[in-house]
């Protein structure tokens, strides 16, 4: 009797590039919206330092890298919106296809 043991290395779990193609297009368009809500106020990158967060981090977060709802939260108070706001309009970019229904 033989046995096979078959070893796989471990994945990769909460990289960008580990994600479906629908998920990055959405927290591409998360981190929009959010650059969007920095400028719309006049900060900077660099500003977001008195918030509590590294430049390093903030620009991953605006690039559409994903982060935790936790940190979603944390948006939400620093710019004084609900975060149904920030996530408002984005369910379109969730669709497989990326098109709109209807589209062919």
């Amino acid at each position: 009797m033989v046995f096979l043991l078959v070893v796989r290395p471990p994945k990769k779990v909460g990289t960008s590039r580990d994600l479906p193609a629908n998920y990055k297009r959405y927290f591409k368009a998360l981190g929009h919206k959010i650059r969007s809500l920095r400028t719309e106020r006049g900060l900077s990158q660099e500003d977001m330092i008195s918030h509590g967060y590294s430049v390093r981090h903030w620009q991953m977060i605006e690039a559409g890298r994903p982060f935790t709802l936790f940190t979603l939260l944390r948006i939400s108070e620093t710019f004084g919106v609900s975060p149904e706001r920030i996530l408002t309009g984005l369910a379109s970019h969730l669709r497989k296809t990326g098109k709109s229904p209807g589209k062919t």
